[in-house]
């Protein structure tokens, strides 16, 4: 992490007011109401993250991370920006960082989308590529050292860098949105795991507004938050990474605050796919591969509330476009290549909506 100096105050306030003015510019998320035949007593909500200007949920978090790192002292006016990502919350930081003129350094797996990449590049930062996932931490401490830079470490601060409480954070804005709908308060609120920060920041919000609301994480294979949170063994690692790209973490990330959740499923990845393949027909347009497991997870819940006769609502998040994806999760042969045979899951979808 950059050591925090005493930078110009002005250049300092031009920067923050550039990303409030980015900000203000900017209007709300939809929430999209999702009708399932099958759970005619549920209420379903997509939070479309995909419209932000960087085009997913990562925007929130990347502005968050510049206005900390701004008002801890950490960034100046030449301070390299270097940032461990599978691509989205890259995508978005490249953003801020030509915002303020400064040098953006990502850090990710080879395996990452060509086309995050390519958007990366398109805001003016390079992408840094290592061999594996767990690779990304220590390389990006090496390189911010090397470079002089601050290194913003997503996975570290995501948790404390949004204002949990209020001030139009994303469980803000859905609880917000929520208002005139039939049942204004969710029974459950759906969140799939990269860092862990939005999760914290919604279960914590739930819990200070004191609503009624539940959390549930969902997290894909190769992944250790699920373990964790059944465990406790914070020290629980994996040799590899999520295939779900965007979520799941080969280790128990500090933002990652399990004391805030009420329940976790553990999603298969042909299952992911299967779900976001179904919204992609439902939706006329594509999703990415988190929201299919995001889905999925809001699935299992409505059928559970149905067989129990229970009626209310549920929001997850819509994390972003599938379009970003198309040589990836939208590819058969890649699908069978990485993922394997579908055609089970698809079988166990129909059955679930069935």
């Amino acid at each position: 992490m950059h050591t925090a100096v005493n930078h110009s105050h002005n250049w300092v306030k031009r920067a923050i007011q550039l990303i409030e003015s980015d900000y203000q510019r900017s209007a709300d998320t939809h929430l999209i109401k999702l009708n399932v035949a099958a759970f005619p007593a549920v209420d379903i909500y997509l939070k479309d993250e995909s419209t932000h200007p960087t085009g997913s949920l990562k925007h929130r978090l990347a502005r968050s991370l510049f206005l900390y790192a701004l008002c801890n002292g950490w960034i100046g006016p030449n301070t390299p920006i270097i940032e461990s990502s599978s691509g989205s919350t890259a995508v978005s930081e490249a953003y801020f960082a030509r915002m303020l003129g400064l040098p953006f350094i990502a850090v990710m797996p080879k395996g990452t989308a060509k086309k995050k990449i390519e958007q990366i590049e398109f805001y003016g930062g390079r992408a840094h590529l290592v061999d594996r996932s767990d690779e990304i931490y220590a390389e990006s401490h090496r390189l911010a050292k090397e470079l002089d830079g601050h290194y913003m470490d997503q996975f570290t601060y995501a948790e404390r860098a949004t204002d949990w409480r209020g001030n139009n954070n994303i469980a803000n804005s859905i609880f917000s949105q929520m208002k005139l709908e039939q049942h204004p308060i969710p029974k459950w609120i759906v969140m799939s795991p990269g860092t862990g920060g939005t999760s914290a920041t919604i279960g914590r919000f739930i819990r200070y507004q004191q609503c009624d609301s539940k959390l549930c994480v969902v997290d894909p294979e190769h992944s250790v938050f699920y373990d964790y949170f059944q465990t406790g063994n914070s020290t629980t690692t994996l040799d590899r990474g999520s295939n779900i790209e965007g979520i799941g973490r080969p280790r128990v990330e500090p933002s990652f605050i399990a004391g805030v959740v009420d329940e976790m499923i553990k999603v298969p990845d042909s299952h992911s796919i299967v779900t976001m393949q179904w919204l992609h027909e439902h939706l006329g347009r594509k999703v990415g591969p988190s929201t299919g497991t995001n889905l999925y997870g809001v699935l299992q819940l409505a059928k559970k509330m149905q067989q129990n006769g229970e009626s209310g609502s549920i929001v997850t998040l819509l994390c972003d476009s599938g379009e970003r994806y198309l040589d990836t999760y939208y590819n058969p042969q890649w699908i069978e290549q990485t993922i394997g045979d579908i055609s089970i899951s698809r079988d166990h979808l129909k059955q679930l909506l069935s």
